[in-house]
């Protein structure tokens, strides 16, 4: 079952995969809140584990940065391995001034400004929307521990570094933040007909650039996030 960039075998993986971004956050995630974690994979650096939390198996894997990197490994995840719902926790940079350090963002839909979808040769333009059963749960299990959060549109940008300058275009259109894999891993869970979730703690302010954490702090201090989507894990 092994491929190019995933060293696992069927049934290794969990029906449910925890997916940050940084594989030394899935480290953080298996060692923190997983019991009897295993490590399943490590070819490329691309740390994934499977463990137990309150009884339950759940894997956490990372993705690399943008939609090419999560691409690849959803794909595999969704189509090899038989994984049945991808939540990626992840960070992004605030558009809106009230979302401010460490507040949460459900992702019901992610624009982009990229071409993945123009592999499915759609006479138009294809909009990523979330699974809306995990949306619901990740709504009440937040609700019912008093975090911040706000549900809606983000952007899933392939630039970080942006010459254009366009983020004040998407901000006012109400899109809530920017960051790179989302949409990449919402078409691959539509197309595969699996379900998929971006949890996402605001990590600075593209409108106020003296609001911005470090990347010590991205790594391991992101927890509301990761609590939630291990409670809403399948």
């Amino acid at each position: 079952m092994a491929t190019p960039h995933i060293n696992a075998n069927k049934g290794d993986f969990a029906k449910t995969v925890i997916m940050p971004g940084d594989p030394l956050r899935a480290k953080y995630i298996a060692e923190n809140f997983l019991e009897n974690a295993v490590l399943i994979n490590e070819v490329r650096g691309m740390l994934a584990y499977t463990g137990y939390y309150n009884g339950k198996k759940v894997s956490v894997m990372g993705s690399g940065m943008g939609q090419p990197s999560i691409g690849i490994y959803s794909y595999e995840l969704f189509n090899i391995f038989d994984v049945e719902s991808i939540i990626r926790v992840g960070s992004c940079g605030s558009l809106q001034e009230d979302l401010h350090l460490r507040d949460l963002i459900f992702a019901q839909g992610a624009c982009n400004n990229g071409n993945y979808a123009n592999q499915y040769n759609l006479p138009g333009t294809f909009c990523p929307i979330a699974d809306f059963n995990l949306l619901s749960k990740a709504v009440s299990v937040a609700n019912e521990n008093g975090y911040k959060f706000k549900v809606g549109n983000i952007l899933s940008s392939d630039t970080f570094y942006d010459d254009s300058s366009s983020a004040l275009s998407w901000k006012k259109m109400g899109v809530l933040g920017v960051e790179m894999e989302a949409a990449a891993l919402y078409m691959n869970a539509l197309r595969a007909k699996k379900k998929a979730l971006a949890i996402l703690t605001v990590s600075d302010s593209i409108i106020n650039p003296d609001e911005i954490t470090t990347a010590l702090e991205r790594q391991t201090t992101f927890n509301d996030m990761i609590k939630i989507a291990l409670e809403i894990a399948e």
